[in-house]
């Protein structure tokens, strides 16, 4: 068996993030990239993307499984039915210190319309790869209002050093 020929790692680093964040205390938060697939209300939904508290407290029936995330959660006081792909989910962190992974956005985001307008999700295939790692990054957690320490709000981040740049993810209510 080939690596092409073997399923998914995703649902494994999903129920592995899960399981290292409850055995720490830590609130497993995923984020998920919302299409026709993905079962959850709509009206939480911002940009094509909604963040889910998947923890014991905020679940019940909860199912990592190797195709969807299922579970049952209260939406504004009322009981809902959760049903994610796997394939959507975008990224698995903890809610009191960002630690988590984030993942590639799904195949069929290299462009995809949400709301009525045109979003590219995944760079240019001419970029480096670690350039287009660090884009899906950033595209995931923007950068809100803060200031540069050269003063500028806009100028461009420094390129991380290997090894040494940790992603962040931004908390979503």
């Amino acid at each position: 068996m080939n690596a092409q020929d073997s399923t998914s790692t995703r649902p494994y680093l999903i129920r592995a993030l899960y399981e290292w964040c409850t055995d720490n205390g830590f609130t497993p938060y995923v984020a998920v990239r919302v299409d026709g697939s993905v079962q959850v209300p709509r009206e939480y939904v911002k940009d094509g993307e909604i963040v889910l508290n998947i923890s014991y407290d905020a679940t019940s029936s909860l199912q990592l499984g190797n195709d969807f995330i299922e579970f049952k959660a209260r939406f504004g006081g009322k009981s809902r039915e959760i049903l994610v792909p796997v394939g959507r989910v975008i990224a698995i962190y903890a809610r009191e210190n960002g630690q988590g992974m984030a993942f590639p956005p799904p195949v069929d985001m290299d462009t995809a319309t949400i709301e009525g307008g045109l979003v590219s999700a995944i760079p240019s295939s001419d970029e480096p790869a670690a350039t287009a790692t660090d884009d899906r990054v950033v595209q995931l957690v923007p950068h809100e209002g803060g200031s540069t320490e050269d003063g500028g709000g806009d100028a461009p981040r420094p390129s991380p050093a290997s090894g040494s740049a940790r992603a962040s993810l931004k908390r979503v209510k």
